[in-house]
């Protein structure tokens, strides 16, 4: 026999630190399992405990707030106490008004006032009888006499004095009216005088327009206005009295001078 198969068959653990390995990771395993499960009762334990505080502070706050509104609802209780005393006391006042309103009725009810009747005064007759008397009163008929007004029918010296003076004022206020001028009605015309064509002479025409004279007739300014084509139209102006000269007199007095004007326009008419 070998050395080799005496020690194979030799009863030794050879394999021990291994296997003291294995239990040591055994113990450590079972170890770590057993802390969480602690963990979790420690966990629960705190919990618990925040639960019991939280209920506590609830509880605090509410026995807090109560005695608030047992306080208001005191104060509440004594003002309506206040107001039921105030109110008694009215009421017990009313109660003895209409007690004595009572009383008072019943007094009256009981001695009404006695009416005496107006009577008229009466006269004794002879016979002992009395009558109402009766009076009216007198009426007085005035006659009134009226005179009769004098009527004077001749007329004395003093109105034929007034009479003289009036008709003399009345002649001189016709004499003073008879020099005073009137008013004189004016109008003031803008006539646009319009020649044959381009070559008329202008100024020729302008002296021609105004070699027109009458009474109450006065010429003004003048210019020259472009028609077209080169061809220009005298625009005059003049102030006529109404009474002694028209517009057709001077159409009339200016179309005269058939050499130079073709047609006399009135542009614009105006009283003064």
């Amino acid at each position: 026999m070998s050395s080799v198969d005496f020690l194979s068959q030799e009863k030794i653990w050879f394999d021990k630190p291994r296997y003291d390995e294995a239990e040591r990771r055994f113990y450590e395993r079972t170890n770590g399992s057993s802390q969480p499960t602690q963990d979790v009762g420690a966990n629960s334990i705190l919990q618990d405990i925040a639960r019991a505080r939280e209920n506590i502070q609830k509880s605090l706050a509410g026995s807090s707030s109560s005695a608030a509104d047992q306080g208001e609802i005191i104060c509440r209780i004594k003002s309506l106490e206040l107001e039921n005393h105030s109110l008694h006391k009215v009421v017990d006042d009313l109660r003895a008004a209409l007690s004595k309103l009572e009383c008072r009725v019943s007094v009256l009810e009981k001695s009404p006032a006695a009416v005496t009747p107006v009577t008229t005064p009466s006269v004794p007759y002879t016979n002992g009888t009395t009558v109402q008397q009766k009076t009216s009163a007198p009426v007085k008929n005035e006659e009134e006499d009226d005179d009769d007004d004098d009527i004077d029918l001749f007329g004395s010296d003093d109105d034929e004095e007034a009479d003289k003076l009036k008709e003399q004022r009345l002649k001189e206020y016709a004499e003073k009216k008879a020099k005073k001028p009137g008013i004189i009605a004016k109008s003031s015309i803008l006539l646009d005088v319009k020649p044959w064509d381009d070559e008329t002479d202008m100024v020729k025409l302008e002296e021609c327009v105004r070699s027109v004279q009458a009474d109450g007739l006065l010429w003004g300014t003048s210019k020259l206005v472009p028609v077209g084509y080169g061809i220009k139209k005298l625009q005059i102006a003049c102030v006529v009295e109404d009474d002694k000269v028209g517009t057709d007199m001077l159409e009339e007095e200016i179309t005269k001078f058939e050499d130079y004007i073709q047609s006399v326009d009135v542009a614009a008419f105006n009283k003064i």
